[in-house]
């Protein structure tokens, strides 16, 4: 497996204090549809329909379609039930909380005297990714401890773990681990032949322990909670009723806190074994905003045909990352005053520490075909459509950066060696949508479905076991329209599989959690025409 990159071993710049993991940018940038329960219920195949706000965040040419005024509102629920495995243990755990669909207003009018046929306007707000989750696992590791990946930074950094612990770049982990003697100096037997009989290398305390064969026991919770809201304004005009051009622009706002809690302890409870445990608990807060911009189509060849094509730009974020953690270990009888405890901010002056960064997220493209059944002369009779999105997703290409008023060459070349991380470990993808509706009047009945593929490269985690990851969607729900007022009512069932690491190691392969989230999702929307 490519090793995956933690730290450079040039000094870092204190804006990259905080090291941005390849698998932060999925945050972003991998979660399925979301918006109206209509849109939800045919899931999310929303890119040559139209006729929907949700048109706004999907391919805007699809306002077009509108040619009066309407106001929205989508609230809904959604319930985690979480299953891990990590190293032959199996974990579950559950979440609720509350999310927002596409809710807003669009007004459409008629022009009659031109070509253009009809325009709308449209302005709304949609939760596009909703954080609130929780996710524990716990298992036996006789490959390696978390305490490595700090002995790994002292050693590119060149720290002297005996002199005063001052640079608050090391202040989440590294110098509390020194502090607490979870990490020191330690004589092994040197591999060169021509050298002498012994050498002095960092480790940590719990690889004595893995060098014994005994395997450490390891626990990892991460709760999370937040969202990105998605502000739009979008246009669109359409053409004898046959072509649709649209625009709009997105300004997503970040709000995400994470909660870590990591423990590894001796299986043995050999009070000789100079290790009892460790416990890491680390709360990290992101705030920010961007901007992104999507453009699209729709034409009508005939009819009861409709076809699509939208692009997305990449989102460029602006971010503020705020921690904190705390570290306690007890090294038994290796030192004395055990348990030990320090905390990051009595590296950082007292405070949480701060850095801003850039994010950029894929770009997006979408292609898509509707086929719409209706009886022209009676619109009361029965009408159905069945409609289908492809989209690509450009993972490979999303990348962090430096930001700030002072921007060194360290922190340049930290970003962009993490960049060709994540060049390496993602791909573009191809993600799938499909969902129909059948009007009986007033009433309609809608299914949907949708499947979203591995970002992940073809890559190796500890053992043989592939990192891989998928979403696989199911929905269905019911539908309302009489007198100018409409109600929808959807559920949304996501079983999403995917990897989560409880520490990244450079100097050999990093094991890691297979992670199953199911989510259901009750959606509904309420509508009036004005």
């Amino acid at each position: 497996m490519k090793k995956f990159l933690l730290t450079i071993s040039s000094a870092l710049s204190l804006s990259a204090a905080f090291s941005q993991a390849p698998e932060d940018i999925l945050r972003y940038s991998y979660f399925p549809q979301h918006g109206s329960a209509r849109n939800m219920a045919i899931g999310g195949a929303m890119g040559s329909l139209g006729g929907d706000i949700n048109a706004l965040f999907v391919n805007p040419a699809g306002l077009g379609l509108y040619k009066t005024r309407e106001i929205v509102l989508s609230p809904g629920f959604g319930f985690n039930n979480n299953k891990a495995g990590f190293r032959g243990t199996n974990t579950a755990a559950k979440k609720t909380a509350f999310d927002l669909g596409t809710s807003g207003v669009v007004i459409g009018f008629n022009n009659a005297h031109s070509k253009w046929t009809s325009q709308a306007f449209s302005f709304g707000i949609n939760q596009t990714a909703n954080f609130n989750n929780v996710v524990s696992y716990n298992g036996t590791n006789n490959q390696s401890s978390f305490s490595e990946q700090f002995a790994e930074e002292i050693s590119a950094n060149n720290i002297d773990i005996s002199g005063t612990l001052r640079d608050p770049r090391f202040a989440y982990g590294t110098y509390p681990a020194i502090y607490t003697y979870l990490v020191d100096v330690f004589k092994v037997k040197n591999s060169n032949p021509n050298g002498p009989d012994s050498i002095q290398v960092i480790q940590g305390v719990p690889e004595k322990l893995l060098e014994k064969g005994i395997a450490l026991n390891q626990q990892k919770t991460v709760t999370t909670k937040g969202g990105v809201y998605e502000l739009a304004l979008g246009y669109a005009a359409n053409m004898d009723d046959k072509f649709y051009v649209g625009g709009s622009i997105g300004l997503p706002i970040v709000n995400y806190r994470r909660i870590t809690s990591y423990r590894e302890s001796d299986p043995t409870n050999d009070a000789n074994n100079n290790f009892a445990f460790l416990q890491h608990n680390d709360t990290l807060s992101t705030k920010g905003f961007g901007v992104n911009a999507k453009l699209g189509i729709i034409y009508k060849p005939v009819e009861f045909l409709r076809l699509g094509l939208s692009v997305q730009t990449p989102t460029y974020y602006s971010l503020t990352d705020k921690q904190a953690s705390a570290l306690t270990t007890n090294s038994e009888n290796f030192v004395s005053g055990n348990p030990r405890s320090v905390s990051s901010r009595e590296f950082t002056g007292g405070t949480e520490g701060a850095i801003r960064y850039t994010a950029t997220t894929p770009w997006k493209a979408v292609a898509s075909a509707s086929y719409v059944f209706r009886e022209i002369n009676d619109t009361r009779k029965q009408r159905a459509f069945i409609t289908a999105d492809i989209e690509y997703a450009g993972y490979g290409g999303s990348g962090f950066g430096a930001d700030g008023e002072t921007i060194t060459t360290e922190d340049q070349q930290y970003y962009k060696e993490l960049k060709a991380v994540i060049k390496e470990q993602y791909k573009g993808a191809f993600n799938y949508r499909l969902g129909g509706e059948l009007k009986l009047n007033t009433i309609m009945f809608r299914l949907g479905g949708a499947y979203y593929s591995n970002p992940y490269r073809t890559q190796q985690g500890a053992g043989s076991e592939a990192i891989k990851s998928n979403i696989v969607q199911g929905s269905g729900g019911l539908g309302y329209r009489n007198h100018g007022m409409f109600i929808d009512l959807t559920y949304v069932h996501n079983i999403t599989k995917d990897v989560n690491f409880p520490y990244r190691l450079t100097d050999k392969a990093n094991t890691f959690a297979t992670q199953q989230n199911t989510r259901g999702n009750v959606v509904m929307t309420v509508g009036f025409k004005l």
